[in-house]
């Protein structure tokens, strides 16, 4: 047997599936070059890069398992997978605290102003705290939108700060509210973009959740809101974004994903966000902990030798 990891992982995996099948890493492939190298193995390790359509799973003869040390599916062609007979592991849960982590430290950059005021002394050697008047997170409302796990754990990490959770989910019964002390609704979204200075975005990337934060929904928070997004790029509009942030209706947007992140040419990976001193990005790297890759690593193992009965 043949394992091929395309991706940075924990290096556990590599060592314990190593003692079963022969383990090969091509750290981020375009999709054509996976497409050409991928017949040979039976399991293949990765995270979210390359797009896995239905092209690259025809072209892997051999492919029966696919192990995905990240949360969301929506980079796989499942349908195509589960017709080929290739099972499809991901690791719910497992990079919460990593995520929500984040999500809080965005949340204060963008409060502080942090990351300009860093650029202004170290790049333009420029000292003048009157420049940054921030606001605190005590006293606020956050809103969060997706109450899973990560969703949760944010909204612990902000009662810490002294902040009141809203949460809005329509899957979630009441009691799971209750017991997160969340104020929560599972069919009024409106009424949580109405009431929070700051927005988190913790949903999948469906037909519903497209586009859920856009011109219309925007017009409805508070003026000066902030908006973070560690979901999936297309769940907020980008070009409706940018024209908030202009205006100045939004008062900031972080995120860790972005529309057009998954373009192989760097001259395609562009957006209007760019030129906008309230955003801030980083590069889908919510889970990128060691503590977080650690746990998704050893969880991945065992469902691995689970599917393909080894040990």
């Amino acid at each position: 047997m043949k394992c091929l990891i395309i991706d940075n992982v924990d290096a556990h995996i590599a060592q314990e599936l190593g003692q079963y099948m022969t383990v090969d890493t091509v750290i981020l492939p375009t999709r054509d070059e996976l497409a050409k190298i991928i017949a040979p193995y039976d399991v293949l390790i990765m995270r979210v890069d390359p797009a896995i359509d239905r092209h690259i799973l025809e072209a892997a003869k051999n492919l029966k398992f696919i192990g995905v040390c990240s949360v969301g599916l929506n980079h796989i062609d499942m349908e195509a997978a589960k017709e080929l007979g290739i099972t499809v592991q991901n690791a719910p849960g497992l990079n919460s605290n990593a995520v929500a982590e984040l999500t809080i430290c965005k949340m204060l950059e963008l409060s502080r102003d942090t990351m300009t005021a860093n650029n202004d002394v170290k790049v333009k050697h420029e000292w003048n705290k009157y420049k940054f008047m921030g606001r605190e997170l005590r006293g606020k409302t956050v809103g969060i939108l997706g109450f899973g796990r990560i969703g949760q754990r944010v909204g612990f990490l902000a009662r810490a700060f002294g902040m009141k959770v809203l949460a809005y989910d329509p899957y979630l019964p009441d009691e799971v509210f209750a017991a997160n002390e969340a104020e929560g609704t599972r069919d009024d979204v409106y009424r949580v973009l109405h009431n929070a200075d700051y927005i988190t975005i913790h949903v999948p990337l469906t037909d519903e959740t497209r586009n859920l934060v856009c011109k219309e929904q925007i017009e409805k928070m508070k003026d000066g809101a902030i908006v973070i997004n560690m979901s999936r790029g297309f769940i907020c509009n980008e070009h409706d974004v940018y024209e908030a942030l202009v205006s100045g209706k939004l008062g900031g947007y972080g995120a860790d994903v972005m529309e057009n992140e998954l373009a192989e040419n760097p001259s395609e990976f562009v957006s209007p966000l760019f030129d906008c001193d309230k955003f801030i990005v980083s590069p889908h790297a919510g889970a990128q902990t060691v503590d977080a890759a650690y746990d998704i690593g050893q969880f991945i193992i065992a469902k691995c030798k689970e599917a393909m009965k080894l040990g």
